[in-house]
C-alpha cells in the first residue's frame, strides 16, 4: 500500500481498534489465474503473538481455503468520505480529495483441524456480535446433531499477524484550521462514516 509520512500509523491499539470496528473484511492471497478473494468476518485475538492473531472461517464448499500457501493480506476499510474543497479556508486554491482510513494485515493461514478449537473460535464469533442484545443467541440452545453439521460445512483458519499496515488519511498536509473545518463539517454531514472520520481527526 502506498503510504505517504504524513499519512502513516503505526499505533498498534489504534491499528486494532480499527479491524475489531470494522471486522468485515477482503481475504486476498495469491490464486491461479488470478488473485482470489474472499470476504468474511474476522475476530482479532489482540494478545496471541506480537501483533495479534484473526480468526476466521468460510464455507467448505468455497475453493479459497485448498490453495492456502504463504502470505496472505487481509484488507479491513474503515470509514471513508468525499472531501469537498470548500470546508477549507478560501484564501488558496484546492481540489477535492477523499479521506479514509484502512489497515493491511499480512500473515500466513493456518487450518484449525482440531473440533474443539473450531467450535471455540465460532462460540467467540457470536459472542462478539451478540454482546448487548436481549435475547441473544447461542450455540448452547441449539441442537447439538444441528450445530455439529454446521461446523461440519465450514473451515475456521487463524492468521498470526506478521506485519500491519495502516493508512489514515485525515487532511494531515492541510493547516490546522482546514483540518478543523473538515471534521466539523463530517460530524455535522449525516452520515455515519463522516461522523466516524470527524471522530478519528480529532483524536489524531
Amino acid at each position: 500500500m502506498y503510504i505517504p509520512d504524513a499519512f502513516a500509523e503505526t499505533g498498534l491499539d489504534r491499528l486494532h481498534s480499527l479491524i475489531e470496528a470494522y471486522d468485515f473484511a477482503m481475504l486476498i492471497t495469491n490464486g491461479e489465474p488470478a488473485p482470489t478473494v474472499s470476504h468474511l468476518p474476522f475476530v482479532l485475538d489482540r494478545e496471541n503473538g506480537p501483533n495479534g492473531t484473526l480468526q476466521a472461517h468460510m464455507a467448505r464448499s468455497n475453493p479459497h481455503w485448498q490453495s492456502f500457501a504463504g502470505e496472505a493480506l487481509v484488507v479491513f476499510r474503515g470509514p471513508h468520505s468525499y472531501i469537498s474543497p470548500t470546508w477549507y479556508e478560501p484564501d488558496a486554491p484546492a481540489v477535492p480529495t477523499w479521506n479514509y482510513a484502512v489497515v493491511e494485515a499480512y500473515g500466513t493461514p493456518r487450518i484449525v483441524d482440531d473440533a474443539q478449537q473450531l467450535r471455540a473460535q465460532q462460540e467467540r464469533l457470536v459472542a462478539t456480535h451478540e454482546a448487548g442484545r436481549s435475547p441473544s443467541w447461542t450455540m448452547a440452545d441449539q441442537p447439538p446433531a444441528y450445530i455439529d453439521a454446521m461446523l461440519r460445512g465450514i473451515v475456521a483458519f487463524e492468521i498470526p499477524i506478521a506485519r500491519l499496515e495502516g493508512k489514515f488519511k485525515l487532511n494531515q498536509n492541510r493547516s490546522t484550521t482546514d483540518r478543523q473545518h473538515v471534521a466539523q463539517a463530517l460530524a455535522t454531514g449525516g452520515s455515519e462514516d463522516g461522523q466516524a472520520l470527524a471522530r478519528l481527526m480529532s483524536a489524531n
